[in-house]
C-alpha cells in the first residue's frame, strides 16, 4: 500500500478582475457596512466575459502540470471537485475543482466570487491525509439551491443556511473527537490543531465556527478551555442545541474568548477568501492555500484540521499532516508556484457598474448559443485560457493567451517569452 498518500501539489487561479466590497455594496441596494464589514469580505474577483469555470479550470491545471513539469500521461485519473454549471449533463473531465459562484442583485451578490483551485493526489506527499481521523455528516436541507435550470442564480436562505452549516460543523466534531479518542486514548480538542480551515462562504461565518469549536470543547470538557473562557461561557451551558444556534449572546462571548486562538489557528487562512470572495467548492482549499502562503515554512510536523461544506448538505471533518518534502513536490515550492501575493497584487480593481454591466451580459448569454466573445484578453497574464465562442450546436471554444507564468524575483508575473 502506498504510504504517506496525499497532496503533491497545488495550483491556484482567480480572475485578475475585482470590486471592492464597499464599493458594491453602495451600488448593489445594500446598507453601508452591513455586507462588507459584517461578513469581513474585503474585496470580490469576478469573470468578465471571457472567463467561466471551464476556462479557469484549464488554466489552473494546465499551470499545475507545466510548473511541476508533469506528464499527464503519468496520472491515473482526474476527478470532477463540483457540477458545471454551464452543461448540466456533461463532465469536465480537464480539471479537479472548479467554481464560478454568482448570484442575483440584492443583499447576497456583495458574497460572490470566483476562483479554481487543482491538486494533484499521490505517495510520498508532502500534504499527507490522516485518514483515520475523520467525522461526516449528511442531512436533507433547502439552505442553498438551484432549482431553476434557465438562470445560474441560486436559491439561499440565508438563516436557515447559517444554522445547517454550524449543525453540520457540530456533528462532523463530535465523530472526528470520538474517533481520534478512540484510537489515540485521549481527549481532542481545538489544541490539539495547529491550524484549523474552514469551508468559507464569508469571513464572518468562519469567525463563528471556530468560537462554536471552543463552545463544543467548553462542553465536552470545561477543563479544557482556559479559566476566563470557563467562566464566561458558563451562563450557556445550560441551552439546548437549537438555543445556542440561535443565542447572539453566546455568538459574541464565544468569538470574545477564542480570539487569540483564532489569530493564531485559523487567520492565516483567511488571506485568499477575503480577498476573492465566495468560491464555493474551492473556498476550503483556497483557504489552505493561503495557509501554505502564509506558514510554509513553519509547517514541518504541524496537524491541520479542514471542514468541508456542500449545501443541500454533506460536510466532512478530516485531518492532514505535513512534511517538508522533497523538491518540486514539497512546502516551500508549492507556496512558489501559487504565487500567492503575485497574483494579488497584478489585479485590477473595477467600478461596481463594470462589474454589474458584466453580470448583465451573462445572465443574457446564460444557455445561449452562436456567439463570439470579444475575445479580449488584454487583462489576461500569459498562459490563461478564454472563451472565443459558442457555436450553433452549444460547443465552446478557447484559446490561451501567447507566453507562460514567469515568477518574477519580486512576486509578480511576467510574459514568459
Amino acid at each position: 500500500m502506498a504510504k504517506n498518500v496525499g497532496v503533491l501539489a497545488m495550483e491556484i487561479y482567480f480572475p485578475p478582475t475585482c470590486v471592492q466590497q464597499e464599493a458594491l455594496e453602495t451600488r448593489d441596494g445594500a446598507s453601508k457596512g452591513k455586507y462588507t464589514i459584517g461578513l469581513g469580505q474585503d474585496c470580490m474577483a469576478f469573470c468578465t466575459e471571457v472567463e467561466d469555470v471551464i476556462s479557469m479550470s484549464l488554466t489552473a491545471v494546465t499551470s499545475l502540470l507545466e510548473k511541476y513539469t508533469i506528464d499527464p500521461k503519468q496520472i491515473g485519473r482526474f476527478e470532477v471537485g463540483s457540477e458545471t454549471v454551464i452543461d448540466k449533463s456533461k463532465s469536465i473531465k480537464t480539471f479537479l475543482m472548479q467554481i464560478f459562484e454568482v448570484y442575483a442583485e440584492g443583499p447576497a451578490r456583495p458574497t460572490g466570487g470566483a476562483a479554481a483551485i487543482a491538486m494533484l493526489i499521490g505517495p510520498d506527499a508532502p500534504i499527507v491525509f490522516e485518514s483515520k481521523f475523520r467525522g461526516s455528516h449528511m442531512s436533507h436541507a433547502y439552505d442553498f439551491y438551484k432549482p431553476n435550470l434557465a438562470s445560474e442564480y441560486p436559491v439561499v436562505d440565508g438563516k436557515l443556511s447559517q444554522t445547517c452549516y454550524l449543525m453540520a460543523l457540530d456533528t462532523c466534531y463530535k465523530y472526528f473527537c470520538y474517533k481520534y479518542e478512540k484510537l489515540e486514548g485521549k481527549q481532542f480538542s481545538i489544541s490539539d490543531a495547529d491550524h484549523i480551515v474552514f469551508h468559507s462562504p464569508y469571513n464572518k461565518l468562519v469567525q463563528k465556527s471556530f468560537a462554536r469549536l471552543l463552545f463544543n470543547d467548553f462542553m465536552r470538557n470545561a477543563s479544557s478551555v482556559d479559566d476566563i473562557a470557563k467562566g464566561k461561557l458558563s451562563p450557556f451551558s445550560n441551552l439546548t442545541g437549537d438555543e445556542s444556534y440561535q443565542s447572539r449572546d453566546l455568538e459574541k462571548v464565544s468569538q470574545q474568548v477564542s480570539k487569540s486562538l483564532y489569530d493564531a489557528k485559523v487567520q492565516p487562512t483567511t488571506l485568499i477568501p477575503k480577498q476573492v470572495g465566495n468560491m464555493y467548492t474551492a473556498s476550503l482549499y483556497a483557504a489552505f492555500a493561503s495557509l501554505i502562503h502564509n506558514k510554509h515554512s513553519e509547517l514541518a510536523g504541524k496537524r491541520v484540521i479542514l471542514f468541508s461544506y456542500g449545501s443541500g448538505l454533506t460536510s466532512t471533518m478530516f485531518s492532514l499532516r505535513l512534511h517538508e518534502g522533497q523538491h518540486p513536490f514539497c512546502l516551500s515550492n508549492i507556496a512558489t508556484v501559487m504565487n500567492v501575493a503575485g497574483k494579488l497584487k497584478w489585479r485590477h480593481e473595477f467600478p461596481p457598474e463594470k462589474f454589474v454591466q458584466t453580470m448583465k451580459l451573462m445572465e443574457h448569454r446564460y444557455g445561449a448559443k452562436d456567439f463570439v466573445t470579444s475575445k479580449d484578453c488584454g487583462l489576461l497574464s500569459p498562459g490563461t485560457y478564454y472563451l472565443t465562442e459558442v457555436d450553433s450546436m452549444y460547443r465552446r471554444f478557447y484559446s490561451k493567451k501567447d507566453g507562460d507564468y514567469t515568477v518574477c524575483e519580486n512576486g509578480s508575473l511576467a510574459n514568459g517569452h
